[in-house]
């Protein structure tokens, strides 16, 4: 596949410009009942995204291209099917080349 199917990225479900950490990526979320959060994104265009943290736990898996995420500085590179889990309090960012795409769940709210 080559994208995220078409139900997944309904409009009332898109990740709001200003909440995203990374320019030109396309993001969805999906929220559950205990306040979790699921999301989908593709980056357009190869970019860079801002160093943050959370409160909470992140797993990350690359479902298509090639993502590498930095941990405190430490550089972790994902092809297809790999996958990452970021604690809570750790510094990161990541760097994706276009076309790439993740599903993130966060042990908490990302996306208000």
């Amino acid at each position: 596949m080559d994208d995220f199917p078409q139900f997944m990225k309904q409009p009332a479900n898109i990740v709001p410009a200003v909440q995203q950490n990374t320019p030109e990526t396309e993001g969805y979320f999906y929220t559950g009942l205990d306040g979790s959060q699921m999301a989908f994104w593709t980056c357009r265009a190869d970019r860079s995204s801002a160093k943050h943290t959370h409160t909470f736990d992140e797993y990350l898996v690359c479902v298509g291209g090639k993502l590498t995420a930095y941990l405190n500085g430490e550089a972790h590179a994902l092809s297809v099917g790999e996958e990452l889990l970021i604690p809570a309090g750790t510094e990161h960012y990541e760097e994706s080349a276009a076309g790439t795409r993740t599903i993130h769940a966060f042990g908490g709210r990302r996306i208000q």
